[in-house]
């Protein structure tokens, strides 16, 4: 079964276009990326997707569900969300037992102390993170609540939004290897957003390239590590990625 379908998706921020005519097909247990410099509509699919861009034509649905437009609970149940900013997507005046309780409050599931408990061990945060505050917290504990917060519903299709691009190299590491892991254990399907190909490498099995709200290009991950993408933006995608980690090595 399919995890995710998008068909003939176009996103509209009022009278603009941002993305034309989307098709993606995305298996269950897939680890899928959009990759494309900032603009190509990279992110507003993971919006749409979530709820977050109402205005858009054709269609979407997760594992054979249709999603309709704006919020829809019954939906939120099985996608969720990690945002890019892990301090900005958490509220500042809530603990972090708060901000994992409300989900579970919201959709009136019970044993909200155990499941709290239970998901923050799934993402490797020992119980006294549990009553502290965002601020209280590095940017890589931050992260991990962000990500127990999208799982404590039990969803079966994560949407990552650069979820390692606003921590430390090292931290980057470790998340990576949480959510590689999270997937392996739960069967969880990701389409995650980024312009890192490294990351797209490690933890991806396919790759859609971006440009101008259009894909051109959908390849295996072992095409990208080959550099045998076929598109000439993508090309320049791997070729820019390959400068970049020359630059950096000492």
């Amino acid at each position: 079964m399919n995890a995710l379908s998008l068909k003939n998706l176009d996103i509209f921020y009022g009278r603009s276009q941002i993305t034309h005519a989307i098709d993606l097909e995305i298996a269950e247990g897939e680890s899928f990326a959009l990759v494309g410099e900032s603009g190509s509509g990279k992110s507003t699919v993971l919006k749409a997707i979530a709820g977050l861009a109402p205005e858009w034509k054709g269609s979407i649905s997760a594992f054979g569900k249709p999603r309709g437009h704006g919020i829809d609970r019954s939906f939120s149940k099985i996608c969720q969300m990690v945002f890019q900013d892990p301090y900005g997507s958490l509220h500042p005046r809530k603990t972090v037992d708060a901000i994992l309780s409300e989900p579970l409050s919201i959709h009136g599931i019970g044993d909200q102390n155990e499941r709290v408990e239970a998901v923050l061990v799934a993402v490797g945060l020992d119980r006294k993170f549990r009553f502290r505050f965002p601020h209280q917290l590095s940017g890589g504990q931050r992260q991990r609540v962000a990500i127990a917060r999208a799982l404590i519903l039990g969803p079966k299709l994560m949407l990552l939004d650069e979820p390692t691009s606003a921590l430390d190299v090292s931290v980057q590491a470790e998340i990576l290897n949480l959510l590689k892991r999270l997937q392996r254990e739960r069967n969880l399907t990701y389409l995650m957003v980024t312009h890192n190909l490294p990351v797209v490498s490690f933890l991806c099995d396919r790759l859609a390239v971006m440009r101008h709200g259009r894909i051109v290009e959908i390849a295996d991950v072992a095409q990208l590590k080959q550099g045998a993408l076929n598109d000439p933006y993508s090309r320049e995608l791997i070729d820019i990625a390959t400068a970049d980690a020359g630059e950096q090595t000492p």
